[in-house]
């Protein structure tokens, strides 16, 4: 007999099977949420499973197979586990033995799943990683298994680049081509200039703000940066970035001066988005500039990139420069904020599903 969520209008509909018919889990829907990834440990062989699955990324490494590939495997893969797992270390969730990426993509799964399958009981809410575990094409299997015929997978990030949504999408529609029987499907668009997105941020910096006894001369909104050469190939990324700290500007009632945006996390040779990060924090406190904070809008949760680079190690540069005061204001994570935003762009995108 067909199982179906047990709601009375799609009980009918299994009365027309004969009762040979094999059982088949159908008529849920799906909701995977998506991260970027995580490495399983903090070892060297962890770290360098994790970085080779990454780097070997063709929308994020655009660089040709006979260029890139000897340098990754030669040089990369060989001398940068050992670092970035040390820089792992510093900021792993001991508690459960995982990055708190991990953490925070499990507990948004499980607030998101809580808030709406209790309202309707066809609703699957999970999670899955583009790099590393759990796998998109492992849990859009799960969901498929469970009778989703009907899947949304949301890429979280609120800021459209190839380097992130578009692999995000990539994977996924890789993992379609293996079904015979496909569930339909939908994905999330960028959320940048939401205005629940932007009211929540806003909210986060307030609150956080409103702890210190003290309050920062300027704010850096930082995102994570993209080769100059991808932005002009039409990746809109850099401008997702400066719409959000425009409307967040507009928001709070700054100028451009108090928030400002950089970019974050370059790697290798190339030029990428300016200015930089580093370079603006350093200047900031060569010209005088004692007290500043930092947020990173395009990053869901608070990971490597925000916990390890931005709280301690930008930190550290800026009281290395002559800085004084520096704080680091939390992702929207898993609080109350970050779920608001999560939920509404959920059920805007569930839309005639539900």
């Amino acid at each position: 007999m067909n199982k179906r969520a047990d709601t009375g209008q799609f009980a009918a509909e299994t009365t027309h099977l004969p009762n040979d018919h094999p059982p088949v889990e159908w008529g849920r829907i799906g909701v995977l949420l998506i991260n970027l990834g995580t490495p399983e440990g903090t070892d060297y062989w962890s770290i360098r499973r994790y970085l080779r699955e990454f780097l070997t990324d063709k929308r994020v490494i655009e660089w040709p197979k006979a260029v890139w590939l000897p340098i990754l495997h030669g040089i990369v893969l060989t001398r940068r586990p050992g670092r970035v797992g040390k820089a792992y270390e510093a900021i792993w969730n001991t508690d459960t033995d995982e990055s708190f990426l991990r953490t925070y993509t499990r507990n948004q799964s499980d607030k998101l799943s809580t808030n709406l399958s209790g309202e309707d009981p066809r609703i699957v809410v999970d999670w899955a990683m583009r790099y590393g575990n759990p796998s998109i094409p492992s849990r859009i299997a799960a969901l498929k298994e469970l009778g989703c015929d009907r899947i949304l997978w949301f890429p979280l990030y609120p800021q459209y680049s190839a380097t992130t949504t578009a692999t995000v999408n990539d994977k996924a529609f890789d993992a379609l081509k293996a079904m015979r029987w496909q569930p339909a499907v939908r994905t999330v668009p960028p959320y940048h200039d939401d205005p629940v997105y932007i009211d929540a941020l806003a909210s986060s910096i307030r609150t956080h703000l409103g702890t210190l006894d003290w309050q920062p001369e300027v704010v850096l909104a930082s995102f994570h940066g993209i080769p100059q050469s991808y932005f002009k190939r039409g990746d809109p990324y850099h401008c997702h970035c400066h719409k959000t700290t425009r409307l967040l500007r507009a928001n709070l009632g700054w100028d451009d001066d108090r928030l400002q945006t950089t970019f974050q996390s370059r790697f290798g040779p190339e030029e990428w988005l300016q200015p930089y990060t580093d370079k603006t924090i350093e200047a900031l406190a060569a010209a005088g500039t004692k007290r500043i904070a930092v947020l990173n809008p395009g990053f869901v949760s608070d990971c490597l990139e925000t916990l390890e680079e931005i709280a301690v190690e930008a930190a550290k540069n800026f009281k290395e420069h002559g800085g004084e005061q520096f704080t680091h204001i939390p992702c929207l994570n898993d609080t109350d904020d970050g779920m608001r935003v999560i939920e509404a762009v959920t059920r805007r995108e569930l839309a005639g599903w539900l």
